[in-house]
């Protein structure tokens, strides 16, 4: 017997503050608060940077060590990329694990991606948290 697929949304009873965000998200034109802390107009604890990206902590932090790494040219959505994007991601892959490492995660951590609306993007910027 073939498995079957099953869809879960966000919340059963309607939709949750996550969906909400990534909603608003979605409809707001010009610079995302990324793109802000890129150029310096928004402050950023600053874990690691280089040429292609940016590592810092998370403004609201949802565990113990949250940081969050994002490249310096604004992609912005998972699905948007193509195999010229492949080297760039995969080093974003790479600073993951090393800010990961420096920040004492030795025991084992989540690498997560949300995209688009129905996987609660809230920032139109891609990044890994």
């Amino acid at each position: 017997r073939a498995p079957s697929v099953r869809q879960r949304g966000l919340s059963a009873g309607g939709p949750s503050e996550e969906a909400e965000r990534a909603q608003r998200a979605a409809e707001q034109p010009g610079p995302t608060v990324f793109s802000r802390i890129l150029d310096g107009s928004i402050p950023a604890h600053v874990l690691y940077e280089d040429d292609q990206c940016l590592a810092f902590r998370d403004a609201a932090p949802q565990a113990p060590v949250h940081f969050l790494v994002i490249p310096r040219r604004p992609l912005t959505r998972l699905s948007r990329v193509s195999e010229s994007d492949a080297q760039l991601l995969g080093h974003l892959l790479v600073v993951a694990s090393q800010t990961a490492k420096a920040e004492g995660l030795s025991e084992g951590y989540r690498v997560v991606i949300n995209e688009g609306r129905q996987g609660a993007q809230s920032v139109y910027h891609l990044h890994l948290h």
